[in-house]
This record gives structure tokens, sequence and C-alpha cells, in this order.
């Protein structure tokens, strides 16, 4: 089996995809989380998410160290990383460079890709909309899109996920 890469907007049904494919491999599921409560909204966000999981489903949670999590994942499991959105946020808060966050996405993205059981990656597609107005906001659209490139690059499919629907997308390398 291969990395698939989801990709999309906010609320598209990226993350309702991952966890129907995952579940539909007949595999044991491993869930890499990568949120963190840093308010009480977004604790209530995790804690909704948490909520809606099987309880059979393993999860890790690891805000940015994307390759432990996925080296300490069964190997037969299929595993979901929800989300790069979320890891890419996390390291720039925490101060990394976009150069060693596009290093950390290449490891760990080989790594998924090396997999034999199925990933299912989900990420933001943040490019599409109008130039941010702040220099963070532009900054984190081209780190992401970085991020977002080098893991599609090591993804054997990607999906754009729009409004619960998705569309393959193709190599054209």
């Amino acid at each position: 089996m291969a990395m698939t890469l989801l990709i999309g907007g906010a609320r598209a049904g990226k993350s309702s995809l991952a966890a129907r494919r995952a579940e539909a491999s007949g595999r044991t599921v491993t869930f890499v989380a990568t949120a963190q409560a840093l308010d009480d909204e977004m604790a209530a966000r995790i804690a909704r998410h948490q909520a809606d999981r099987p309880p059979s489903w393993t999860t890790i949670e690891e805000p940015a160290e994307l390759a432990v999590a996925l080296r300490k994942a069964d190997p037969d499991a299929a595993v979901i990383v929800d989300c790069l959105t979320l890891w890419t946020t996390n390291l720039m808060l925490a101060g990394h460079e976009e150069d060693e966050i596009a290093q950390r996405a290449a490891a760990s993205a080989s790594l998924a890709g090396d997999r034999d059981a199925p990933t299912f990656v989900v990420t933001n597609e943040v490019g599409s909309g109008v130039v941010p107005g702040s220099e963070l906001g532009r900054q984190f659209r081209d780190v992401l899109g970085r991020v977002n490139s080098i893991w599609a690059s090591e993804a054997a499919e990607a999906f754009l996920v729009v409004a619960g629907r998705a569309l393959p997308l193709e190599r054209w390398d």
C-alpha cells in the first residue's frame, strides 16, 4: 500500500474521507493528531474529534515530531495524519525556519511513503484564495504550500477534496 494525500479547504470532508478509507482497508487504525489545545475553543474541537473516533483506534498525539509518530505506529496499521496544516503552524510558532520545516516534511513524507500499510495524510490548500494581508499570513501560505508539495511528491495518490467530493490529482513530473 502507499500514501494518499487529501488536500482541500477547511470543512471540505478531508478527515471524513481519510477515516472512511482507513476503515475500508480492514486494518487497525492509528490516528496521528497534530492539534494542540492552546485555547478553550480548540480544546473543545479536539474533544469533539476524539469523541468521534472509534474506541478501537490508536491515537498518537504529536504536534511537532511526525517522523517519531510514524515510527511509533504499528507497521501493519492504516495511519491517518491529521493534519499538516496544524503541524506546520506548530513548527512556525515554535520558531522553526522554512528550510528546517521543509527538511522535516521531506523526512516524514519519505517515512509515510515507504510504509507498506496505507497512510492517509490530511492538509489544507491555502494558495487558492486572496493574498493574505499580513506578512505572517503570507509566510504561512508559502511554507504550507512548500510542505504540501513535498508530501504530494511522495504520495502515490493525491485528491483535492471539495464539498465532500474528491477529485484525483495527476502527476505531471
